[in-house]
């Protein structure tokens, strides 16, 4: 099959806001190739050893990669729609976006998909959390657990600073028999982990449809049976309460949740918020500071932060 590859020029901070405004429009899939996931292996900061590597990736270029793959009769409309979402994300500025260079070229469906599964790995995320795809074969260490993504499904594979801190604090807080909220949860991969980490219940919401699907599809191959998904506008039932909620969204996504997040944890109840940089980070905390939560720490990722609250 054919597919319309697009490919975005942008910076390390800004990909996963592309990746998304990508994934709103392709039915092909995403891949994001960022050199500084390359020379974090080279130098042994994943804890995961290489013997080989390809030539091709000693010379990669400085900004990041992200691209979408169209089939040729949606491409036009899918890339015109691309092109206002990433303006609009512009706009509202508190990033650096890059050039936002764009280039297209028609290759066959199947190439890409074959050159994201060569190089992805397993990735080991806090004390016991490991995200494996779902074609290698991979043997747990005594605790360790271990989450399974497909190819196709995206929306998060861990490889995000964003996403790591939040499955790092979740393995910090999470208790036996929990109930576990994830705002806009993606692939799944946090929900699910909760899941296989001891929870008794995961609730699982995006907005995004396609999102919801991967989630289902995720958590069906990791056998999670807690696992609730929901296609809704974040949380719009306040009977649902969480030992534990996460939410790895945007700055400005979590300053309109502030006022009605808090709702749906215990008393006692741990939240974590990622997908915040710098600029907006004050922002973020002022908005949960009237809200009956306590300040416990601050995490820090690259260009990315994440708070920790209890209630």
């Amino acid at each position: 099959m054919k597919f319309i590859e697009l490919t975005i020029h942008t910076t390390s901070e800004a990909s996963e806001l592309v990746a998304d405004a990508l994934w709103q429009y392709s039915e092909g899939g995403v891949a994001v190739s960022d050199a500084k996931d390359v020379v974090a292996l080279i130098r042994g900061e994943t804890g995961v050893y290489w013997d080989y590597l390809d030539d091709d990736l000693q010379n990669l270029p400085s900004d990041v990669l992200v691209k979408g793959f169209f089939p040729p009769e949606q491409a036009q409309a899918s890339v015109r729609a691309v092109r206002e979402e990433l303006a609009c994300m512009q706009e509202r500025g508190g990033l650096n976006f890059g050039t936002l260079e764009m280039t297209r070229r028609e290759i066959d469906g199947d190439d890409w998909i074959d050159v994201w599964k060569k190089h992805f790995r397993p990735l080991h995320i806090g004390a016991r959390v490991v995200i494996v795809p779902a074609w290698i074969d991979y043997t747990a260490g005594a605790g360790e657990v271990v989450v399974t993504l497909d190819s196709n499904m995206a929306f998060g594979t861990g490889e995000h600073e964003t996403t790591s801190m939040c499955l790092a604090a979740l393995q910090e807080v999470i208790g036996a028999g929990d109930t576990v909220i994830d705002v806009g949860c993606g692939s799944g991969i946090l929900g699910i982990a909760a899941a296989k980490l001891g929870a008794s219940l995961c609730y699982l919401t995006d907005i995004d449809l396609v999102a919801v699907e991967s989630a289902k599809h995720n958590a069906e191959k990791n056998g999670v049976q807690n696992c609730v998904v929901a296609h809704s506008d974040l949380l719009e039932d306040a009977s649902i309460k969480g030992d534990v909620v996460l939410a790895n969204i945007t700055a400005e996504v979590l300053v309109r949740l502030a006022p009605s997040m808090p709702r749906n944890l215990k008393e006692g109840g741990t939240l974590i918020l990622s997908g915040i940089i710098e600029d907006r980070l004050p922002l973020v905390k002022q908005a949960f500071e009237g809200e009956g939560l306590t300040f416990v720490r601050q995490m820090h990722e690259g260009e990315w932060y994440a708070l920790v609250y209890r209630r």
